[in-house]
């Protein structure tokens, strides 16, 4: 199994992290990407970049070296409206929407504190049915207790990956392995999607999903539904969601196909 494009990593910007974007777009070669994408913290968390960060990364070029960049961030959940967004509970400005390309919204203790699976899971789902996320980030973390099956079912009808993390299986949210399997298992039953991303934090992990495939290739999950196995395959996904960075990138898709 191949995956091509690593829809979660963090720069520098995220002060927790250790890598420039030169860094990524020099592991993302040698570690034989296509495309990578860009999440860094949105403004909730206490290391997050000024808000200036994301509008600003117009700047960055779309491809460089025949790699494509795509502009995303990784939101909060959070248990109550963002004050600056219209009625959604994610730390995504209304003003910020335009820049970019897409959104990852996940859970966070410093932003939200663990509750109970009740609350979770309805904090989810309203984060899944704000319209704005197009990836759920990290949903194995054992500190959010959450009724999977209706987290999948609300994700597939409003067209949302789960995402597959794979720092999840190694050093982040320790215990997060077995409910990365169940969640797994759930995509698969309701014959829905994932997106399986790297979570770098420093830009030797960009491109390394090991854990995650064995974990989908121990259930005998159907690659077709892994939304991001190819820039072709995401960028289609993007294009459901109305994002223009679909129709900027098909020259370079055309000639990568060639």
């Amino acid at each position: 199994m191949k995956i091509l494009c690593d829809t979660h990593s963090h720069t520098v910007a995220s002060t927790h992290a250790y890598s420039t974007v030169h860094d990524y777009i020099t592991s993302a070669k040698i570690n034989g990407l296509q495309l990578f994408s860009l999440t860094d913290h949105a403004p909730s968390m206490p290391d997050s970049p000024h808000m200036w960060h994301f509008g600003n990364m117009q700047v960055i070029p779309r491809i460089v070296d025949d790699i494509a960049i795509l502009r995303g961030i990784e939101a909060n959940i959070m248990n109550a409206p963002y004050e600056h967004a219209t009625q959604r509970n994610v730390d995504l400005p209304d003003s910020l929407l335009p820049y970019l390309d897409f959104a990852i919204a996940s859970f966070h203790e410093p932003v939200f504190p663990p509750a109970g699976i009740k609350e979770n899971t309805k904090a989810a789902i309203q984060a899944i049915e704000s319209g704005v996320i197009q990836i759920m980030g990290h949903l194995g973390n054992p500190n959010y207790p959450l009724y999977q099956e209706e987290i999948v079912r609300a994700a597939k009808d409003n067209n949302v990956l789960i995402e597959i993390n794979n720092s999840s299986f190694n050093h982040s949210r320790n215990g997060s392995a077995p409910f990365c399997v169940s969640l797994i298992e759930f995509v698969d039953k309701h014959s829905w999607k994932v997106s399986v991303g790297s979570d770098a934090h420093i830009s030797f992990q960009v491109g390394i999903f090991d854990q995650a495939i064995e974990a989908l290739q121990r259930v005998n999950f159907n690659e077709k539904n892994i939304a991001n196995r190819t820039p072709a395959a995401f960028i289609d996904f993007l294009s459901e969601h109305g994002k223009s960075v679909a129709e900027e990138l098909q020259p370079w898709l055309k000639n990568l196909n060639k």
